[in-house]
């Protein structure tokens, strides 16, 4: 099927396929209608929204096939479902109140020599953002900002750093080939957009006909802030059993849950226990994917490293997903979508003619890595059916930034106009009737609607359906 151009299949998608490992012929499944001029920006974002949705939709039609016998389905993809689906936060209603999106001390702060970016949108990163600068708890938005301008955009991203909260300098725009424009700046040039490795010996677990492409596929989600649930509730959509599990210390928002959590379901486990840790490995081992979301090396400790996850569970796969990348010198810090937007140069990009920092129309890092971090997991498990073996998988925040900065190609809108509610539906909730995106990802013949709502945060047993 032709895309929107008429010109053979979208270079944007053509690269995300490949990234994870697809047959490049097989672009030519996708095609795109236009909604005119959605996620306008600075940067392609139109482009990496679709191509991210439309590698993920071909990654669900491709494992269908592969398990049932026949042609790969169509991929229609309709560019305003991806525009609403990349701000679902903020076309979400719980018992008609509308979700608040950043806390009063997240943001964009003017310091001595120019810009930073705060992140404190939970309790405990507000708390240590607070204590690294030597702030009291009831600190309000005109004390940070006061305490912030007396400090270089430097010297307060590595004090907060240091106490293990969020803060980072403002990046000038990407130098020529988007490197950094000083030294010891973050840089996004370079970066893969995704990491796809066969590991292991070969595994029992084939997957069986059926009517969705993930039915019967077991994930173990680990994942918290959009990305990575982005990514595990279109498993869900696309029929895996989904279960999230938090550790029982470290709350989740609700909205967040009730916005990403679609069609999962959510238990607390300590894996800090023996208890917990022996419920774990009880899961694991009938699981058929694990996805984490955490900084590189932060799980190991609990014994979830993927090499040996794989070579305890032949054909396991494990899809991780980090902030910075998984080498160099940011690799192990904390981040979020906003935080590499700031540090990789594209607030500078998107800055406005104040020269205040600007922003992308979506959080279209997390949600686009989430869509392709999924599409890994499909095209993964459509791997293992010929082979058996399990699959480590790596996505970041910041690959995809890279990849957004330098290597997309603006395309021109097509024709047509976007109304968002065409792509909003509701339904009830455990927290109060619902309005919500519908999801984009598609294919000839597949859902149209999550399976269910979130279930409340840390409600569900831990066990399989």
């Amino acid at each position: 099927m032709a895309n929107e151009r008429g010109s053979g299949p979208d270079r944007a998608t053509t690269r995300a396929w490949q990234a994870i490992g697809g047959a490049a012929d097989l672009v030519e499944r996708v095609s795109y209608r236009g909604a005119g001029e959605v996620l306008p920006a600075a940067l392609p974002v139109r482009e990496l929204a679709r191509a991210t949705v439309g590698a993920c939709s071909l990654a669900a039609a491709e494992l269908l096939a592969v398990r049932n016998g026949g042609p790969v389905p169509g991929v229609p993809v309709d560019e305003g479902a991806v525009a609403t689906a990349f701000v679902s936060e903020r076309h979400l209603l719980v018992d008609g109140r509308k979700p608040t999106s950043f806390a009063p001390l997240s943001g964009f702060w003017r310091a001595a020599d120019g810009w930073v970016r705060t992140h404190a949108n939970y309790p405990h990163h507000r708390a240590r953002l607070l204590s690294a600068l030597g702030l009291g708890t009831g600190t309000g938005p005109d004390g940070l900002a006061e305490e912030l301008l007396s400090r270089t955009a430097h010297q307060i991203q590595e004090t907060v750093y240091a106490q293990g909260g969020l803060a980072v300098a403002m990046a000038p725009v990407p130098g020529p080939g988007g490197g950094p424009g000083g030294a010891g700046e973050f840089t996004a040039a370079g970066l893969p957009l995704a990491g796809f490795e066969t590991l292991g010996g070969v595994g029992d677990r084939r997957l069986p006909p059926a009517a969705l492409p993930a039915a019967g596929v077991r994930v173990l989600d680990l994942t918290r802030v959009i990305a990575g649930p982005v990514a595990t509730r279109t498993l869900a959509l696309l029929g895996a059993d989904v279960l999230r599990v938090d550790a029982p210390g470290l709350p989740e928002d609700p909205d967040s849950h009730t916005d990403t959590g679609t069609g999962k379901r959510s238990t607390l486990l300590d894996l800090a226990t023996d208890e917990g840790r022996s419920t774990f490995e009880a899961l694991l081992d009938t699981a058929d994917a694990v996805v984490t979301g955490y900084r590189p090396g932060a799980l190991d400790r609990h014994g979830l490293v993927a090499e040996e996850l794989i070579a305890r569970r032949p054909g396991l796969v494990v899809a991780q997903l980090c902030a910075w990348g998984w080498t160099g010198p940011w690799a192990e810090r904390r981040g979020f979508d906003s935080l590499v937007q700031a540090a990789s140069g594209i607030a500078a990009i998107e800055a406005g003619p104040d020269g205040r920092p600007g922003a992308l129309p979506a959080q279209a890092l997390d949600h686009g890595t989430g869509y392709l971090l999924a599409a890994g997991v499909l095209r993964a498990l459509t791997e293992r059916q010929a082979d058996g073996r399990g699959r480590r998988l790596r996505f970041s925040l910041a690959g995809t930034a890279g990849w957004l900065l330098n290597g997309i190609d603006p395309e021109p809108a097509a024709e047509g106009g976007y109304d968002a509610g065409a792509w909003l539906t509701g339904a009830a909730s455990p927290y109060g009737p619902l309005r919500y995106a519908l999801p984009p990802v598609r294919y000839e013949g597949g859902p149209g609607d999550w399976a269910a709502p979130a279930t409340r945060w840390g409600s569900d047993p831990a066990l399989w359906l």
